[in-house]
């Protein structure tokens, strides 16, 4: 039974219409698609001007003429309210509604119309299948965060129990909790690991300090994917010899879908069906592959909400052996996460600080850019831009989340400022530790 396949069915995703395009795209050859992909660019950008009045004026001409002229979207630009964003004839009972996790300090709420959303799916299936691993029928050992509250918890659950992951939860990766996860695995038939790669090194980490083979144990496991940090090589080569399995980098945001993933010959793909990923310089200028600089998205068939030229944070570069239909990503600067460690020994991902921003973003995007900066075993500094200082509620709300999602009698300083440090990339690290 296609349980993954029916659960999208059942949430009127049109993963089977989805699937069909894409193998139509797929079929479309190298001599053709750029010419395909500079129409479907040029479509979504008219489209957007022609029904979606932020867009129009986001844009600031009426008229759309060469891709050039075309801005680049920042993450600031999309915190404002999803209704103001939305294109004529989506509602939020008709799409596709998510947040970002916030990773880069710039937390907003996004939207997909259904058929992008399923498109989205249909490349993680294809792309899962390059690997061998069948959503419908592949266990999902699943190293991801989790919210806590009843019902977030209980659907977040039910998810996992449709589409085969079971849940292991990382806002507690100290020595008594690997060694519960191992016993897991000696339990289960686990196909591969997929989750935020500091969570999967810690435990990696931990086997190789016990030196155990994770295969040796879980003979059915047969991969383990990465995603949401950056992954190091000899981190990959410390987490292949702790589990026993090749190691899969993939890179996505929830607001975009799968942005490249890595095939059997260690090349980095770049989804090109339904996205376009630009390289540009500071000025807004395309850079030619094999220079650095910034990563902009455009989503090729979302007609519910604008992702034009969006610059998702990151700084990266095209292989010189790019082509219009086979990119090639040759190098990503960012996304990594320090962990938190606390004074009872609980070791805290810093990806854990997104299920703290989860919890506290509002529609209305009050809170600009935040960080969180450990300064001792027990304390924290969250400085923050924002149109006015956090009142006592929020201050609450966020120490509440921050008991809930990290741990006790933590000591929580805040600073409110008008602009906040980057590193020497530009990129704004969300979680830093000083210890």
């Amino acid at each position: 039974m296609n349980w993954f396949k029916i659960s999208l069915q059942l949430n009127k995703f049109p993963i089977n219409r989805a699937q069909k395009m894409l193998r139509e795209i797929q079929q479309i050859p190298e001599g053709s698609f750029l010419n395909y992909i500079q129409e479907k660019r040029d479509a979504i950008v008219i489209h957007h001007l022609n029904h979606n009045s932020y867009y129009s004026e986001f844009f600031g001409k009426k008229n759309f003429t060469s891709w050039e002229e075309v801005p680049v979207m920042s993450k600031s630009d999309l915190q404002r309210p999803l209704n103001e964003r939305l294109s004529k004839g989506y509602s939020k009972n008709k799409i596709y509604v998510g947040k970002t996790s916030g990773s880069s300090g710039h937390p907003f709420i996004f939207a997909k119309d259904r058929f992008c959303h399923a498109l989205t799916w249909a490349g993680f299936i294809n792309r899962y299948d390059w690997i061998g691993i069948d959503l419908n029928k592949s266990l999902q050992a699943r190293f991801y965060g989790i919210p806590l509250d009843i019902y977030g918890n209980f659907m977040e659950r039910f998810k996992d129990q449709v589409s085969l992951r079971r849940r292991f939860n990382v806002f507690d990766l100290s020595e008594q909790k690997m060694q519960a996860f191992l016993e897991r695995f000696k339990r289960s038939r686990f196909d591969y690991l997929n989750g935020y790669t500091s969570a999967i090194l810690l435990f990696a980490k931990y086997l190789n300090k016990h030196k155990i083979v994770l295969k040796n144990i879980c003979p059915s496991l047969k991969i383990c994917i990465v995603t949401s940090e950056k992954l190091f090589e000899d981190d990959k080569l410390l987490i292949e010899a702790a589990f026993g399995v090749p190691v899969i980098n993939e890179y996505g945001a929830s607001e975009v879908g799968l942005i490249a993933f890595e095939n059997q010959q260690n090349e980095w793909i770049i989804n090109s069906e339904d996205l376009l990923i630009e390289i540009l310089d500071e000025d807004g200028h395309i850079l030619p592959n094999g220079e650095e600089g910034r990563v902009v998205i455009t989503s090729l068939y979302n007609k519910a909400h604008p992702m034009i030229r969006y610059d998702i944070g990151d700084t990266g570069t095209l292989d010189i052996k790019s082509t219009p239909k086979k990119p090639i990503l040759n190098k990503l600067t960012g996304r990594t996460n320090d962990v938190a460690i606390l004074a009872n020994g609980k070791v805290v991902p810093g990806l854990t600080f997104y299920y703290v921003t989860k919890s506290i973003i509002e529609d209305a995007g009050g809170i600009k850019e935040f960080l969180i900066i450990q300064t001792d075993l027990d304390r924290f500094k969250i400085e923050y831009v924002s149109e006015q200082e956090f009142t006592s509620i929020q201050v609450q709300k966020i120490l509440s989340a921050i008991e809930t999602f990290v741990g006790k009698n933590l000591n929580v300083d805040f600073e409110r400022k008008t602009i906040l440090k980057r590193n020497k990339s530009g990129k704004l690290k969300q979680f830093t530790s000083m210890i």
